[in-house]
């Protein structure tokens, strides 16, 4: 079961709704924030997943504490376990997680057949990320999962 870990420094970015400039043409207003991601993912992944192999995917996105809040609202906060939850939609940061690490951890998203993740507050705004794929991966070996047999044509 091979594993990727990786740590992108900064505050988590979220994937924005596509955008158009004059005649529909449409356009990537984050292909910065993209680009850098990429640089950083890129040096800390040494392989990526077979192409055909299923990949799972944890994130942890670790959000600053607003310097608005007070040392009562900070001790509150991490009294409910640090749980960040205001925008952006967590959605959204795998979103962008996901479409940053095609060609690089796995060949396309649609290999991505469990994805989970957490937005927390930190005191180093960072996301982490864990991707994890296992060769012959059965889905009756999944907690929880219970397969029907299939019943094909011409039996009765």
């Amino acid at each position: 079961m091979p594993i990727i870990e990786i740590t992108i420094p900064g505050v988590p970015i979220a994937k924005e709704r596509a955008r158009s400039r004059g005649f529909g043409r449409p356009y990537n207003c984050q292909r910065r924030e993209e680009d850098q991601f990429k640089l950083l993912a890129n040096s800390q992944i040494k392989q990526a997943a077979p192409k055909d192999e299923p990949v799972q995917l944890w994130c942890v996105f670790y959000f600053p504490v607003p310097k608005s809040k007070s040392k009562k609202d900070c001790r509150q906060i991490f009294d409910n376990h640090g749980a960040h939850v205001y925008k952006p939609d967590g959605d959204n940061l795998v979103k962008m997680v996901k479409d940053c690490l095609n060609g690089l951890a796995w060949h396309d998203d649609s290999q991505v057949w469990h994805a989970d993740y957490r937005k927390l507050y930190g005191a180093v705004p960072r996301t982490d990320i864990t991707i994890e794929w296992n060769e012959r991966i059965r889905i009756e070996t999944i907690p929880g999962v219970k397969i029907k047999p299939q019943k094909y044509m011409g039996e009765g």
